[in-house]
């Protein structure tokens, strides 16, 4: 006696809350890496106790170099459903420790003016071992090959040294180019 099986019937898609099916977007396609990693790093820093990633990875800008030297961030605390009034948690280098202890206001008022609100009430300070603040390495010199007169002119209106910078290098990019 042959057994039937029950037709094979495609996986059906759960339902929303409106009661309509959930359809995956198509269509989305390969994301690149550099678009996923500050979802992944906002994750992890979330867990242990950052609210904004940018604290750690900006502590020199923030606090300055020398203070970055000899201190650096290790998590913030709030209070359960709050976002101010929290706790810095910092690292201090043992000799340090109450030199970083007398500037403590100073480092409260640079992170509250960095977050753009009162984040931070106190600073909890714990003596341990401190990574040296990582060193940029120095910027390629300028090319020496000149800008073409067209070009050139137009550049020299422009205020912003930065930008004006970024123009000319790419300026000078394009005249490297040989026409195919």
């Amino acid at each position: 006696m042959e057994r039937s099986d029950p037709p094979k019937s495609r996986p059906t898609k759960g339902k929303s809350k409106a009661g309509k099916r959930y359809e995956r977007p198509r269509g989305m396609g390969a994301r690149r890496l550099g678009e996923l990693v500050p979802d992944i790093g906002r994750a992890a820093f979330r867990k242990f106790g950052f609210v904004q990633s940018s604290i750690v990875t900006r502590w020199p800008e923030i606090v300055g170099a020398q203070h970055a030297r000899t201190c650096q961030p290790e998590r913030i605390r709030f209070a359960r459903g709050r976002k101010d009034g929290g706790t810095l948690e910092l690292v201090v280098l043992p000799a340090h420790a109450p030199m970083i202890q007398h500037v403590t206001p100073e480092i409260v008022e640079r992170v509250n003016r960095f977050f753009g609100y009162n984040a931070v009430a106190q600073v909890k300070l714990r003596q341990g071992a401190v990574k040296a603040p990582e060193r940029k390495a120095p910027a390629a010199p300028p090319s020496l090959k000149p800008i073409p007169v067209e070009l050139g002119d137009s550049l020299r209106d422009i205020g912003d040294p930065e930008l004006r910078a970024v123009l000319e290098g790419l300026a000078r990019g394009l005249t490297n180019q040989t026409p195919d």
